[in-house]
């Protein structure tokens, strides 16, 4: 039986807090994690006949401790993890109240939880998969649909994720003040990389994942409430939400590709537009400007674009040019290269997008030749453009992509 979706969103909302609550009550991330996994489920067959309980936070703390305690007392060998249990909280508190008597007072652990799927001793991929898992509520099978990675795959990340942490000790806190700012940095990398993941699949027949951008926003949003005066923070969530806008706009009714130079702009989401705009306003003037926030500042230079050729080319060259000295990374130089073409002219561009050719990190991508062949078309060298595009294709995973750079270089070929 499957949950309505009010109660899906109910359930994913909650589980990151029941998770904290169970973790800073008793410790064992790892049987922590499996036994709010359990109580999840029992609400997803129980309350859609039975209906949701007055308090459904404490419902699945009180369910997800009772099934902690079973996994204790099922496993001999680990006696020892019983009494810890059995101190931190009588049995009886646990067998003698109703399910959802869990006082709603208790406090929401749902950042820690976040630092703690985040912590740099954990791989990139498990960071995301427990993230998407223990803090957006998503399952294991969802998380590998959404990757178009087995199943298997999936729990495995989990899986070596929570041994590492087990195996660690680390412990259930906020990182000390001195740790806050990288440790704050890898949970934007990681939020930033899923919301990536969803807007432009890797691979794929679909173009996007929108259960990963979707996830990635409202996660984001979560944590904008929880550190209010973070500026990077509102500056993530202003950078997806202005890139989200354009989502209706991308592709068409028979799922092509449609570059940003050819959308409808009329089709794009003017509620998200203008609270990522609102969000820049309301931080840019605060002090020192990150990553996040250039960024964000580029798209909404693009948002307010009524039309391609009303774009401040030369403002968003600018941003680029502050982004490059403040975070060098071949993505933003390649970036950089369409701004600059824009400008100054092709050839410039091509210019710059060379010194690419070299980094081991874009040297292969199919990004630096969907953009090398866009210079050159813009050039006037159409042979040159679409043997690019062509390479550009062969090199993508992504099947739209694929479709729409074949169907650039047929059509220059049909130039010529």
């Amino acid at each position: 039986m499957s949950v309505a979706p009010r109660s899906e969103d109910l359930l994913r909302e909650l589980a990151p807090q029941v998770l904290g609550a169970l973790v800073r009550r008793y410790g064992q991330f790892d049987a922590c994690e499996d036994a709010v996994q359990e109580a999840l489920l029992a609400a997803a067959l129980q309350w859609p006949s039975e209906g949701v309980p007055a308090n459904p936070r404490g419902w699945l703390v009180t369910v997800a401790s009772r099934r902690l305690l079973d996994q204790v007392r099922s496993e001999a060998a680990r006696r020892r993890r019983e009494e810890a249990i059995a101190v931190a909280t009588p049995q009886a508190e646990l067998l003698g109240r109703p399910a959802d008597a869990d006082p709603a007072a208790d406090r929401d652990d749902s950042l820690t939880l976040l630092f703690l799927c985040c912590h740099p001793s954990l791989s990139g991929p498990s960071q995301v998969a427990l993230t998407l898992r223990a803090v957006g509520g998503l399952t294991t099978a969802q998380i590998a649909a959404a990757f178009l990675v087995p199943e298997a795959t999936v729990a495995q990340r989990i899986s070596r994720a929570k041994q590492g942490i087990r195996t660690s000790g680390l412990p259930f806190r906020m990182p000390d003040p001195a740790e806050h700012g990288a440790r704050l940095q890898a949970v934007l990398q990681v939020l930033y990389l899923v919301f990536n993941e969803g807007y432009t699949a890797a691979a794929g027949a679909d173009l996007t994942a929108p259960q990963l951008s979707d996830e990635a926003i409202r996660l984001t949003r979560n944590l904008r409430r929880m550190l209010p005066e973070d500026a990077e923070v509102a500056g993530l969530l202003a950078l997806m939400l202005l890139i989200d806008a354009r989502r209706a706009a991308r592709t068409r009714p028979d799922g092509t590709l449609v570059p940003l130079a050819e959308q409808d702009r009329t089709r794009w989401d003017s509620a998200r537009i203008a609270e990522g705009v609102a969000l820049l306003t309301e931080t840019l003037p605060r002090g020192r400007v990150g990553p996040y926030q250039l960024q964000a500042a580029i798209a909404a230079v693009h948002a307010e674009a009524g039309e391609v050729d009303a774009t401040d080319w030369p403002q968003i060259l600018g941003l680029y040019d502050l982004l490059e000295r403040l975070a060098p990374n071949p993505v933003v130089t390649l970036n950089r290269a369409v701004a600059l073409a824009m400008v100054r002219g092709p050839e410039a561009g091509l210019e710059l997008l060379a010194t690419l050719e070299d980094d081991k990190r874009t040297a292969s991508h199919h990004r630096l030749y969907a953009t090398r062949a866009h210079l050159l078309e813009l050039l006037g060298e159409h042979p040159a453009a679409a043997e690019a595009y062509r390479e550009a294709a062969r090199r993508t995973a992504s099947a739209p992509e694929r479709r729409h750079l074949t169907a650039r270089a047929a059509a220059l070929e049909g130039d010529g």
